[in-house]
């Protein structure tokens, strides 16, 4: 990595410190090489707090969604969490800073961009995290119980499969609606119904798979 890519994370990192809490988020950000996840043609703008094509008409999102999202999923040490959405890799190279790699499972509906972010995340060190073909909205049952979940594509509502998979207590995340999307924040309660909290409009590439048409 040249001293210009460190310099510039660094900016990017200090661009997004505002709008988080926890240092660990800032820190795993500072971390994680941005610019290894984002296309060639792309590199210069790696550290821009925007998002940028990665092919197959997905998005790598804004590093400031990707702090914002860590943060409020405030996962721990040792926890277990479940991405659905893998794209290039980078939210969960974030994630495995926060709570070590090998308690990262990520679902990727395009069996290229699985591939392509596998064999980056091998590269990068993130060896453990697991990356499987499959329709997100089926979640990941073979490593369920979760403690979170998060979505990095937008749904129509939270789907059941995935509740299930989460533990009592465990929280998910994601950008709910088509058209108008909100992040919602929502906890697990014992009787599987989820308590909700919006937490602002975004604008995410829709999930894709059996029902997004």
């Amino acid at each position: 990595m040249s001293d210009s890519d460190e310099a510039a994370r660094q900016r990017m990192v200090e661009t997004v410190a505002a709008r988080v809490d926890d240092d660990r988020v800032l820190a795993a950000l500072g971390a994680v090489p941005r610019h290894e996840f984002v296309p060639p043609d792309r590199r210069e703008s790696a550290y821009a707090d925007r998002p940028l094509p990665i092919g197959d008409g997905q998005t790598i999102s804004a590093p400031h969604m990707v702090a914002i999202m860590a943060d409020l999923l405030a996962v721990e040490p040792g926890d277990r969490v479940l991405e659905i959405g893998t794209g290039c890799g980078y939210h969960a190279a974030v994630t495995a800073e926060l709570i070590g790699d090998e308690r990262v499972y990520s679902v990727e509906y395009s069996a290229e961009l699985a591939d392509r972010a596998r064999e980056r995340l091998a590269d990068l060190g993130y060896d453990g995290v697991s990356v499987r073909v499959g329709d997100g909205r089926e979640g990941w049952p073979d490593h369920a119980p979760y403690d979170a979940v998060y979505f990095t594509c937008a749904i129509a509502e939270f789907p059941a499969p995935v509740v299930e998979q989460v533990r009592p207590g465990g929280r998910l995340l994601a950008p709910v609606g088509t058209g108008r999307q909100t992040l919602v924040d929502a906890t697990k309660r014992p009787d599987g119904s989820l308590e909700r909290t919006e937490r602002g409009g975004v604008r995410f590439v829709e999930m894709r798979g059996d029902s997004s048409h």
